[in-house]
């Protein structure tokens, strides 16, 4: 059993799936208004709560804000559900990604672009934990995570499939907006340190870059995953792709 002890991250795991939720404890005599909205999702989706001393909460997470609930771990959806959910699929592919923040942020902002899946390695990966539920404040319920045994095998799939895989790489002649995103697409990020192995970057189509100016030579996993959907968003967008 997991515990979610983020307000944001509580609330949409009620909202979304409240089967999740096993019991919610409360903080005694609080007057946090998103406690009081935890409280009554909990209420009305027949969730069991109950109110406890603040030193309790203390003991279950340090980091809590009036509530702590415990919860049955994400489930993970097949490559045909990420598939299918949307006409032209929009996927983000992560090679290798440990920290749990990065991970964290990068689903926040997929959910917030309409990815319509996360595909994540089986090894040499952060795992779905509650820092990640955390930091996507909530996106995670929202936001269907895939995992499979071979990245570069589920690319040939992918490929197969009609979708074009976009790896993301600093030092490329061409930029993140240059390729026409209106196709069916698989966003490929690789590690904070490291970035794309060499055979999950051979089995991409494209290799782009976002250009840096200043000292610093690379930026943040998860800043680069945000440049990049959102100029997918920009030209679905202008051309009317839903």
């Amino acid at each position: 059993m997991e515990k979610i002890s983020r307000l944001n991250s509580l609330i949409e795991a009620l909202r979304s799936s409240r089967l999740r939720v096993s019991k919610v404890f409360i903080q005694k005599r609080t007057k946090n208004k998103k406690v009081t909205e935890v409280i009554n999702l909990a209420r009305a989706r027949r969730v069991p709560y109950f109110f406890v001393p603040k030193e309790r909460l203390d003991r279950l997470a340090r980091d809590h804000q009036g509530s702590v609930a415990f919860v049955s771990p994400k489930e993970f959806s097949s490559l045909e559900d990420v598939l299918t959910a949307a006409e032209i699929p929009l996927l983000v592919l992560l090679d290798g990604i440990e920290d749990p923040q990065n991970l964290g942020a990068i689903i926040r902002t997929a959910e917030g672009a309409g990815v319509g899946g996360v595909i994540l390695p089986e090894r040499r990966m952060a795992g779905i934990t509650e820092t990640v539920s955390s930091v996507s404040a909530g996106a995670l319920e929202h936001v269907k995570v895939t995992r499979v045994k071979n990245l570069a095998r589920t690319m040939d799939d992918l490929k197969d499939r009609g979708v074009w895989l976009v790896g993301a790489e600093g030092g490329q002649k061409e930029y993140w907006y240059e390729f026409d995103y209106s196709q069916p697409v698989g966003l490929v990020l690789g590690s904070e340190g490291k970035g794309l192995r060499p055979l999950v970057r051979k089995k991409c189509d494209k290799i782009l870059s976002i250009p840096l100016f200043g000292r610093i030579t690379s930026l943040n996993v998860s800043a680069a995953a945000a440049i990049f959907l959102y100029e997918i968003v920009r030209q679905r967008r202008s051309r009317k792709i839903e």
